[in-house]
């Protein structure tokens, strides 16, 4: 009976050490996370890397926007708010439950793909504190201080002056420092991922890759091994 009880109370301990957690991503940005499309690269690599979990993948972008449709308090150098309400972000946050549902998710990562906008209008000043705003404003939401994120650095594109996006690098510097900064975060390079005339949109096989960067960048950080 004693030998029965045994086994009965190991294979109960057994079954709880192998359950299922729930992993939620979401991808969210501008025209560069629109055109990435989950399926090719970032879900296949994700699931891989979790296969006796649950993954639940949610992704709203949209092209040519700035951080502050995003960031609720958001403000320029001058303190300018420029009508931030946080529309595609509420827009997010609505994609949410109709994949989730009553689920209750362990682990939360958030990828982030944007940037073009705020290096076009100047306001790449700000940038570092809207990210990391941004961040801030998701994590409390979602009552998940222990959220991940994956940023993806702003391409080579704007290097050059001559095609007039002058916060260009100072957007590119703050997207590194805020996912250096935190043991949560990290960074991907996009530099190589736009074709030999350097685009400011990405080719298939860039696109491709790039799912597969965040994915892999994701997956290191939730499996617990940080930069």
């Amino acid at each position: 009976m004693k030998h029965l009880l045994l086994f009965s109370l190991l294979g109960l301990l057994t079954g709880l050490s192998v359950q299922a957690k729930v992993h939620l991503f979401l991808l969210s940005g501008q025209s560069n996370m629109a055109g990435l499309n989950p399926k090719v690269s970032f879900i296949p690599t994700v699931e891989a890397a979790f296969p006796d979990d649950k993954c639940i993948f949610v992704k709203s972008a949209q092209g040519g926007q700035p951080i502050r449709r995003w960031y609720k308090k958001w403000k320029s150098a001058d303190g300018d708010t420029l009508g931030a309400k946080g529309a595609l972000y509420d827009k997010l946050i609505a994609a949410i439950n109709p994949q989730l549902g009553d689920q209750k998710f362990d682990t939360l990562t958030f990828v982030w793909m944007q940037g073009e906008r705020d290096a076009k209008e100047k306001h790449g000043s700000v940038y570092e504190k809207s990210m990391q705003g941004l961040i801030d404003q998701l994590k409390t939401d979602m009552k998940h201080e222990d959220m991940k994120f994956v940023i993806g650095r702003l391409s080579d594109f704007g290097n050059d002056p001559a095609r007039k996006y002058p916060d260009w690098m100072l957007v590119r510097e703050a997207q590194v420092k805020v996912a250096e900064a935190s043991p949560n975060g990290a960074w991907i390079d996009t530099d190589d991922l736009n074709g030999k005339n350097d685009g400011l949109h990405y080719n298939k096989e860039g696109y491709a890759e790039m799912g597969k960067r965040f994915a892999e960048a994701a997956i290191k950080l939730l499996k617990g091994d940080c930069k």
